[in-house]
């Protein structure tokens, strides 16, 4: 872990923005748990979709970034003894 400045633009709760020194734009901060509730969401539309389906194949693509964002999450807690603000059961 390191610690730097970040100029902070809005902290209106759960729609912090900021922007890291080493980027140009600025970024949108997600919490944990909503991000766990977004991949729920993902997985759930899924269900509801035909697989053969070009929405399907859209909505899936949106789940698979979320997911692969939420596992990075979890092994950088992991990595630092952070406890998880969700429960996967």
């Amino acid at each position: 872990m390191r610690e730097d400045r970040m100029e902070v633009y809005s902290d209106q709760k759960n729609a912090v923005v900021i922007r890291h020194p080493d980027r140009r734009f600025p970024g949108i901060l997600i919490q944990g748990d909503t991000l766990h509730q977004l991949c729920a969401q993902a997985d759930q539309g899924l269900s509801m979709l035909d697989p053969t389906s070009d929405a399907f194949k859209e909505l899936n693509s949106v789940r698979n970034a979320l997911w692969s964002l939420k596992c990075h999450y979890k092994d950088v807690l992991v990595a630092h003894d952070i406890g998880m603000p969700f429960s996967e059961q």
